[in-house]
């Protein structure tokens, strides 16, 4: 029987484990009653007397001690104070205990015979090893992951049940643990295969997704963004509202996972809207996001965040921006004169960007924009990024001529005698005169 060859390396590596996390200290979380070290420890199959070898039993063991393995590899990606405990080392055993099982299932199975990925249209014999027992695992592991999230949310549908009720139920570090194994589960597999599974995925995702705690969120969040950048839009079946939904109502997330917020919600977005720029959920998204940011304009992390991150968003919507610039400009105007060159120079590459999308049309922005870049010039002087900056708005001032032209020229006149921008006259009339040549040739 194929689980009879499999059974001996479950074990042999079980012990390996067993014994490696046993000599590994442990000290709980200052007010934690659960101890994450002896609930992977019970996890791990025994090698006792268990006459017990049956196809559903094993099956059952390689899930257990799969979610063990998940566990200490995380750790890597992990800044929970639930699984800091953790050394590199054993990380990186559990990651090579969990290569050398698969290596050991995957000889002893036929592909017909991995009853639980033929189902779902999946060919086997494209994946690796590894790919090929996560993903027979999902059915089992996806539902129970789900399950343990579940117990410590907050019923939405009670009025009465709260964080402290929730938590009651069952500690929430068991949640902020099967939200890593969902998260490890979930990035071991990509494109095309990733898709074939989102019925087992998506509802596990969401779940996380709508869990009060940041952590278990923040977990979710990094599983959608891997979804999104693996799977094509029409996988993701009749949850693509639901999903847009969820997107919006995490836009408050606190700061600590704020980044993976916007990241998750541009990706997501894009990907089932790609064609439609006035799409509704472009509109409640970006608002949702604008809003949040006008609330804490000078909050360092969120901002960064944001622009890092919303260049896929400008570019599908295009023209439409045009509609949002009463609330984006005067945040791109603050953020111009911000005290850390990175902020001062994503909003520059963003308003290069801006620019090329929708030309400035008939905006009341135009020639507060073009005083904004000339006082930021100056500024630049004092910066350690002053050859960066300084380019960058001359390069967006350029753009801004080649737009408005005679517009341009009417905003420019009341700067070009400042002696402190003769670099940055000499540079305009020197590309001027180049577009005038040009234009002649043409």
């Amino acid at each position: 029987m194929p689980e009879e060859a499999v059974l001996p390396t479950l074990l042999l590596l079980s012990g390996q484990l067993r014994e490696s996390i046993s000599k590994t200290k442990y000290k709980p979380p200052e007010g934690s009653n659960v101890s994450v070290k002896s609930t992977l420890e019970s996890l791990l199959p025994e090698n006792d007397t268990d006459s017990d070898t049956s196809e559903t039993l094993l099956r059952i063991k390689i899930r257990d001690f799969s979610l063990v393995c998940a566990t200490l590899a995380s750790s890597q990606v992990s800044t929970s104070e639930h699984l800091l405990w953790i050394p590199n080392s054993l990380a990186i055993s559990a990651s090579s205990a969990f290569r050398e099982l698969a290596e050991a299932f995957c000889s002893t199975y036929t592909v017909e015979s991995l009853r639980n990925i033929s189902d779902l249209g999946l060919d086997l014999s494209l994946l690796p090893d590894e790919q090929k027992l996560v993903v027979e695992l999902m059915p089992r592991v996806m539902p129970l992951l789900k399950e343990k999230v579940d117990e410590t949310s907050i019923d939405k549908s009670d009025e009465a049940d709260e964080i402290s009720a929730a938590s009651a139920r069952a500690p929430v570090a068991y949640a902020i643990v099967a939200a890593y194994q969902l998260r490890w589960f979930v990035t071991q597999v990509g494109y095309p295969s990733l898709g074939k599974l989102w019925s087992l995925v998506i509802p596990c995702c969401l779940t996380a997704l709508d869990h009060w705690s940041p952590e278990v969120k923040g977990q979710g969040m990094i599983s959608f963004i891997h979804l999104a950048k693996n799977v094509n839009a029409l996988e993701f079946g009749l949850y693509e509202d639901v999903i847009l939904d969820a997107c919006c109502q995490n836009v408050a997330s606190t700061d600590e996972i704020w980044d993976y917020v916007v990241e998750m919600s541009v990706l997501l977005v894009t990907c089932l809207q790609p064609s439609n720029p006035r799409s509704f959920w472009y509109e409640k998204l970006l608002n949702e996001m604008l809003s949040h940011l006008e609330r804490q304009p000078r909050n360092k992390e969120r901002r960064i965040a944001w622009l890092k991150h919303i260049d896929p968003l400008f570019n599908c919507v295009g023209l439409v921006l045009l509609a949002h610039f009463r609330r984006i400009f005067p945040l791109f105007f603050k953020w111009m004169h911000a005290d850390d060159d990175e902020t001062i120079l994503l909003v520059l590459d963003r308003i290069i960007l801006v620019v090329k999308l929708t030309w400035i049309r008939n905006s009341p922005h135009f020639e507060r924009l073009v005083d904004e870049l000339v006082n930021l010039y100056k500024e630049a002087a004092l910066k350690i990024e002053r050859e960066a900056i300084r380019t960058q708005v001359l390069q967006i001032l350029i753009l801004l001529h080649k737009c408005k032209g005679p517009q341009f020229e009417g905003v420019w006149n009341k700067h070009k005698d400042d002696p402190n921008l003769t670099a940055l006259s000499s540079s305009l009339n020197g590309n001027n005169s180049t577009l005038v040549q040009g234009n002649k040739q043409c």
